[in-house]
């Protein structure tokens, strides 16, 4: 281990503090993330190359099994720790854990979803041999899983560029200072921290009990446990010459600049013949065996006396695998790092690996330390040219950079400042990144607040406001904005006398017929039915209630309101004519299920319909003043114009959200059986989240095909709802198991969205409705999926994607 003279040491703190962003080289450890992983029971993953696919496939060591996981799935990285693999979804908005890979029964392996979150996306992933932490896209904070009540977290206020986890611990480089933070159980995690100090570190590798990383100079640097010579790496000569590095339990591993491997500790027995003459892009360690990935075929090589195949003398034993990615396939430009070669073949055209970095960006010069003392090694002279000098050349250009840099910055605060951006004045709210969460909002009880509701982009939030100041000028009176009062002669004669030919079907107070005025208008007229007089009492509240609403909502998403008709008992709504019938009919109507030509069997359609409809919900939610909860929201009140364009109807049983500061109001519980909300039926308390659960129900019924409560089997069968069918499959990812066979598969560009949109229909039908996201991010969600079947390749972007509103 080096150690740097005190003087050096504070010139390269002063480094680190100006210090703005690396690409540093990778460390692939006993619990790092990379496109290559193991498990300590001898199991070997990697994600493939060359396919449509960045999929995930084994092998295990035990009788050569191969596991293809998840084949239509893609994952920008993985890690490995005592018998799990995990991997993070390519977005990096889900995280997955696969236990039991060494079992001799592949059908005995079980995926658990750790982490599901659309807007606060995961980046760096690390397993342990029991723990899983990540670090937050973005941001740098960690969040960690799987631990006891032993592991102790590192500050909420710690910000991250990797991490790296070992036995028990995990350790990471901090953002601002680029020291060392280590924490979990024991004391190995404070020791270890204790051990790098005050130095400033550019990567990281966790082992068993130690930890081995490059300085800012590029040299290497070890602490921990040294009970087998893991720490006595081997002397270097020039900085950055080690480009990776993999730890296990008591050996330690880096790739030179060559290509080539140097392993030591572990009892010498893992400098062997099979790694001479081979280059490798990417190494990764188990407790007691290495495999790396080669640079002339991208196959994987494992060694190591835990790699019983393998002896010391054996020649490359190459495991039975697909090629590999050297690296995760990303969207993002590579910034000051070239991109890999073959990356557009191994890709497969849908994004670039990145080449690691080796030198930090600095923004300031800083005072040119001296020549670093060199470890002895006589069988090797010291270079010719001098380290310093070359620093001072870079540090000069890289001052030039900093100098405008420092200037740009300095024009963004003021306009900063001089806008208003910084003090809420103007927000711009990512529109990819919904969030699914029991986060307050001012919808959650349908209650509009003094603050606008949360925008889907600037361009949304400009529309927006528009449409607001239009759409809220309208009074709320009964008479008030109507459009026309018809005789009851006049729609009579529209319907043929209201003929069972012309009747489309029943609505909350009545039945529904078509018609056609007499100056050739189609129209939707619902006549209330006459009778007992609980039965009239009910159809002049729902006609009233219709009535009150309808006569002041406008949006295209919301079934419109032509006109009315009061004479004596009758009670009639004129309504636009929706030619294409109820979203129901065409998921569920005879005819139209043995319709294999139906428009409704794309993926596309659907999503868009399903968006349809709950952009017209949030408009009663948010924008509705005051707002309105509809309390029936199902697909027979869904209908669908002649342009495909699905609207909100029926507002029978609708009514005005909470008083200003409320979040629910008690009322007895109403609407259709399957989609009425449980929390609402079981102790009558409505709010905004009631119609959550029956959108989420909708979205099932489009995503399955099933009814809301449909018999289960093809004989029938016991009543079963379409959320005890389809959530539990949605929980352990074989969505697939339960998606409307008449649709087909998911294409390569729309399998990201359909589980995207099943993600959020389960969050949607949570048995809490504090758990259920609210109206707006259900909306962004269903337009990121949208936008998702247009992509060309099926991994979700960790870009920004600009989304128009209609």
């Amino acid at each position: 281990m080096t150690k740097l003279p005190s003087s050096f040491a504070v010139a390269v703190t002063l480094a680190a503090v100006v210090v703005v962003s690396f690409l540093v080289p990778y460390s692939d450890a006993l619990g790092s993330g990379a496109t290559l992983a193991v498990t300590d029971s001898g199991v070997v993953c990697g994600v493939v190359a060359s396919e449509p696919w960045q999929r995930v496939i084994c092998y295990k060591r035990g009788g050569g099994q191969t596991i293809d996981v998840f084949p239509n799935v893609s994952f920008s990285s993985i890690s490995g720790g005592r018998s799990s693999i995990c991997g993070v979804r390519s977005g990096g908005y889900s995280l997955l854990c696969w236990d039991n890979l060494s079992s001799e029964n592949s059908n005995s392996v079980t995926t658990q979803r750790v982490y599901f979150n659309n807007t606060v996306r995961l980046d760096n992933l690390a397993v342990g041999d029991g723990h899983i932490c990540a670090t937050v896209l973005g941001n740098g904070a960690v969040k960690c899983w799987r631990d006891d009540s032993t592991f102790k977290l590192p500050s909420e206020l710690d910000r991250f560029v990797s991490i790296s986890s070992g036995s028990g611990f995990s350790c990471g480089i901090l953002r601002e200072s680029l020291r060392v933070r280590c924490w979990g159980s024991g004391t190995i995690a404070t020791e270890i921290e204790d051990g790098f100090g005050n130095m400033s570190m550019v990567s990281i590798a966790a082992g068993g009990s130690h930890v081995c990383g490059l300085n800012t100079t590029g040299f290497l640097v070890c602490n921990g446990k040294n009970n087998s010579g893991q720490l006595n790496a081997p002397p270097l000569v020039s900085p950055f010459e080690f480009s990776r590095l993999s730890l296990g339990a008591t050996h330690s591993c880096g790739i030179r600049g060559n290509g080539s491997v140097d392993c030591w500790g572990g009892g010498g027995l893992f400098s062997v013949d099979a790694t001479k003459g081979v280059s490798f892009e990417l190494i990764v360690s188990g407790l007691d065996f290495t495999c790396g990935l080669t640079t002339r075929n991208f196959s994987i090589l494992c060694w190591g006396p835990g790699w019983y195949n393998v002896s010391l003398s054996a020649p490359n034993l190459e495991l039975p695998l697909p090629k590999i990615l050297p690296g995760p396939c990303v969207q993002s430009p590579c910034g000051n790092c070239s991109i890999y070669p073959l990356s557009q073949e191994l890709c497969f055209g849908t994004g670039s690996i990145c080449q690691p970095c080796v030198t930090p960006i600095l923004t300031t010069p800083i005072p040119a330390p001296p020549p670093l003392p060199l470890p002895p090694s006589p069988a090797v002279s010291p270079p010719p040219s001098s380290p310093s000098r070359a620093l001072r050349k870079g540090l000069l250009a890289f001052a030039i950079v900093g100098s405008v840099g420092a200037f740009a910055g300095i024009c963004t605060v003021i306009y900063c400042l001089w806008t208003g951006v910084c003090f809420g004045k103007k927000k711009i709210h990512n529109s990819v990144q919904p969030t699914i969460t029991r986060a307050a909002s001012s919808n959650g009880g349908g209650a509009t607040s003094n603050t606008s509701p949360p925008s889907r982009s600037s361009t949304i939030r400009r529309q927006g406001s528009r449409i607001m100041r239009r759409q809220r000028s309208g009074t709320s009176s009964k008479h008030a904005d109507r459009a026309e009062e018809f005789t009851l002669a006049e729609l009579a004669a529209a319907t043929n006398d209201f003929s069972l030919e012309n009747k489309l079907g029943a609505g909350s107070f009545g039945v529904v017929y078509r018609g056609k005025l007499s100056d050739g208008r189609e129209v939707a007229i619902k006549r209330g039915e006459t009778g007992q007089k609980k039965k009239y009492q009910e159809k002049e509240t729902a006609f009233e209630s219709e009535l009150a609403f309808l006569s002041r909502l406008h949006h295209k998403h919301l079934v419109r309101l032509v006109g009315y008709c009061e004479e004596k008992e009758e009670r009639l709504l004129v309504y636009e004519y929706m030619k294409n019938g109820a979203l129901y009919d065409h998921l569920h109507d005879k005819n139209n299920v043995e319709k294999s030509s139906s428009f409704l069997n794309s993926w596309k359609v659907r999503i868009k319909i399903a968006l349809d409809a709950a952009r017209g919900i949030e408009y009663l939610h948010n924008y509705a003043v005051p707002p309105i909860i509809h309390r029936d929201i199902k697909s027979s009140n869904i209908l669908i114009d002649a342009n495909w364009t699905a609207k909100v109807s029926d507002f029978g049983l609708s009514l005005l959200g909470p008083e200003s500061g409320r979040d629910f109001r008690p009322t007895k519980a109403a609407g259709t059986v399957g989609y009425i909300d449980p929390e609402y039926y079981g102790l009558n308390v409505l709010t905004a989240k009631s119609d959550v659960y029956g959108l989420g129900v909708v979205l099932l019924e489009l995503l399955t095909g099933k009814r809301a409560i449909f018999k289960n089997g093809e004989d029938g069968g016991t009543p079963i709802s379409v959320v005890d069918f389809a959530v539990p499959a949605i929980m352990v990812g074989e969505l697939v198991k339960v998606l409307d066979q008449r649709v087909g598969p998911p294409e390569l560009n729309e399998a990201e969205a359909v589980e995207l949109v099943a993600y959020t229909a389960m969050h949607c039908v949570n048995l809490e409705g504090k758990e259920r996201p609210t109206m707006t991010d259900i909306v962004a969600n269903l337009e990121r999926a949208l936008t998702l079947c247009d992509d060309s390749h099926g991994s979700i972007s960790s870009g920004i994607l600009s989304i128009v509103s209609e």
